[in-house]
Parts: C-alpha cells; sequence; structure tokens
C-alpha cells in the first residue's frame, strides 16, 4: 500500500467540477482519501490566464507511483486537458506531490515534485491536512517552508474557496 499526496489545479471550464471530477476519481481507485478545502490563486508562470482552483488529497492505493502516473494522465485527457505550452492554462492537472518517503528521478516521474515548495497552492492544502509532514529529501518538517511565505503579498492573495467534507 502506498501513500500519497496529489496536487489538483484547474482554471479553464467549471473549476470546480473539474476539481471535485478529480476528486472523484482519486476516490474511485483509493482505500482511502482525505481532502483539502478548495483555494483559488494567481497562476504561476504564465501570467495571463484565469486563475486556479487548487486542492490536494491524501490517498491510500495499491498502485505504485508510475501506475498511478498513467491514470492520472488517462483522467487528464478524459477531461479535454492538451498540453500547448509550460504552465498553459488547463482543465485539470493532476500531480504526485510525495510518495512516503520514496524519492524518484525519471524522466517522466520525480517524487517529492520538483516545485511543490515554491508554490502556495502546494504547500497550503498540504499543511492543512497533514501539518507535521517531513520533506524526504531533507528531513525538514514541510511547514517550515510555509512558513517563510505568511508575510507575503503572495500568501495574501491565496483565498480559501470552499471546505471539503472528508
Amino acid at each position: 500500500m502506498y501513500e500519497m499526496y496529489i496536487g489538483l489545479g484547474s482554471n479553464l471550464g467549471d473549476r470546480n467540477a473539474n476539481l471535485l471530477n478529480g476528486i472523484a476519481m482519486l476516490e474511485d481507485i483509493s482505500s482511502n482519501i482525505i481532502k483539502s478545502s478548495i483555494y483559488e490563486t494567481e497562476p504561476v508562470g504564465f501570467l495571463t490566464q484565469p486563475k486556479f482552483l487548487n486542492a490536494v488529497c491524501y490517498i491510500e492505493i495499491d498502485l505504485n507511483p508510475f501506475e498511478l502516473l498513467n491514470e492520472l494522465k488517462m483522467f487528464e485527457k478524459s477531461l479535454k486537458r492538451t498540453k500547448t505550452f509550460k504552465n498553459a492554462p488547463r482543465t485539470i492537472d493532476l500531480d504526485i506531490l510525495l510518495c512516503g518517503d520514496m524519492i524518484v528521478n525519471t524522466s517522466i516521474l520525480n517524487i517529492p515534485h520538483p516545485r511543490m515548495l515554491e508554490r502556495l497552492f502546494v504547500l497550503i492544502p498540504l499543511m492543512e491536512i497533514n501539518p507535521t509532514l517531513l520533506n524526504p529529501t531533507t528531513g525538514n518538517l514541510i511547514n517550515n517552508t510555509l512558513k517563510n511565505y505568511e508575510d507575503s503579498e503572495i500568501f495574501a492573495s491565496v483565498k480559501l474557496i470552499s471546505k471539503i467534507c472528508r
């Protein structure tokens, strides 16, 4: 059994429905799920696009990270996700953030997600569901990284949209 954290994001179409569909897909393939609230955030990288809705889910699953990655990519395709350029608008984005204390560095998958500590749309919901989570590469609390952002304008721009019933 693998314990994974999955980041979800959407900024095209019915953003909320896209996230809820992504969460439902995770519920269908996992034996246990814990869901964060949904947050609205500014885009990163390519700035002239709609705001995102983001969430994070913890799941327990029998699929290994590579098998789950295939499932996530098929689901993104089912919601008409097309990759046009880096940080482009998207109907849905599903990323494996962490898998226990596993470290993976391949051409198709990196765990921990290489940019998760730079992104409040990941850190805030991640810390909501597990404030004592450790970074497997450093052994440090991920919450300490979030504290570095608390006085920033970017932190203030993250808006809680809705609580998800666990």
